[in-house]
């Protein structure tokens, strides 16, 4: 079984393009893997027992990261917690991309959004807070891992903010499953006043890494990634998602691209975390493959994808089958490269 690395972080909205117009001009996010409207049919325990009708993008930026899959119900408004949401809630709290010019990301970002003061963060990197046109915290921090050169002042993806109740149960389930296994920093720390919460309040911040260099067809371009868990020490945390859907309003998942589905379905029951959704075989008619979802010990979303078919150049019908290749062998960076031949502009 092969983690090659995050694949996408999910953001529930309300309305796909024009979120995905935001994600595009601030974060360059704008080179679409797949823009679908599709039911959403294998999702029923976290629909309310229903098919959903949905509109999905998958959206990269080609310096390297992760993606956004920027994702709307079609038939029913997504929803908003009815509770004020704090830091440390359970559940993903903040998106994390990559920085290759903190201050020109920080000066970009501050044009259309707010954002804190440039702050310390670990390995003496830097760090600022932001939020997207929807409210949700975004976070840039400095990075030297880069696919390719660009103009973009950032990356995609690196990472996220999770909340959790235990920490200890928290960290060994990012370990085991997802291979987090390098502590980068270890501390309490008192919130800045940027972030929802109560500033005097403690918390426990855990930083993971992998160790080990990720492997497989896309892991060139998805990059190291990092994990911040989170832990309120002065009050019970809600769930972020309580009583609402998957794909209502907020970040719904953290998806990793993975090889060796059978695999990985053994260790997730064999470690007590048994695969909650499993769609067998999927084709969304631009990509194919299969998913399944699991939940980490505090109902957050971990989604793994295994791609089958992935579109290389979709202007002239270019598509890749990855069932023919070895597993563990990253794709050329040429043919990576030749996805930004999709881009959107404007």
């Amino acid at each position: 079984m092969i983690i090659s690395g995050i694949q996408q972080i999910g953001i529930g909205n309300n309305d796909v393009y024009r979120t995905w117009d935001w994600y595009r001009k601030n974060l360059s996010m704008d080179v679409p893997i797949f823009d679908e409207a599709a039911e959403a049919a294998l999702m029923l325990p976290y629909t309310g027992g229903e098919p959903r009708s949905r509109h999905a993008i998958l959206a990269l930026n080609m310096l390297g990261g992760a993606g956004a899959e920027i994702w709307q119900y079609t038939t029913r408004e997504g929803q908003a917690s009815e509770q004020e949401l704090k830091y440390g809630d359970l559940g993903i709290n903040v998106a994390v991309y990559k920085s290759k010019n903190i201050e020109k990301s920080h000066k970009h970002l501050s044009k259309d959004s707010p954002c804190s003061p440039i702050l310390e963060y670990v390995d003496d990197r830097r760090s600022f807070y932001s939020k997207d046109l929807d409210g949700n915290l975004i976070r840039l921090v400095e990075s030297d891992d880069w696919f390719q050169r660009g103009q973009s002042h950032c990356g995609g993806v690196y990472g996220a903010a999770i909340g959790v109740s235990d920490m200890d149960e928290s960290m060994r389930f990012y370990k085991e499953i997802l291979g987090y296994d390098q502590v980068l920093d270890e501390k309490k720390i008192k919130l800045h006043a940027f972030l929802p919460g109560d500033n005097n309040a403690s918390y426990h911040s855990v930083i993971l890494t992998h160790s080990n260099q990720r492997s497989g067809a896309f892991s060139p371009l998805l990059g190291r990634s990092e994990i911040e868990l989170v832990q309120c020490l002065d009050r019970e945390p809600v769930q972020i998602f309580k009583d609402r859907m998957w794909g209502d309003l907020g970040y719904i998942h953290l998806c990793f691209d993975i090889n060796g589905m059978a695999a990985l379905r053994s260790k997730c029951r064999s470690n007590g975390c048994p695969f909650t959704v499993d769609s067998g075989d999927f084709d969304m008619g631009e990509a194919a493959g299969q998913f399944a979802y699991i939940e980490d010990p505090d109902g957050t979303l971990i989604e793994f994808v295994e791609t089958h078919r992935v579109p290389i150049l979709k202007k002239i019908g270019w598509y890749l089958n990855l069932r023919k290749r070895h597993p563990e062998k990253p794709l050329p960076r040429w043919m990576l490269k030749a996805m930004g031949l999709n881009r959107k502009k404007g």
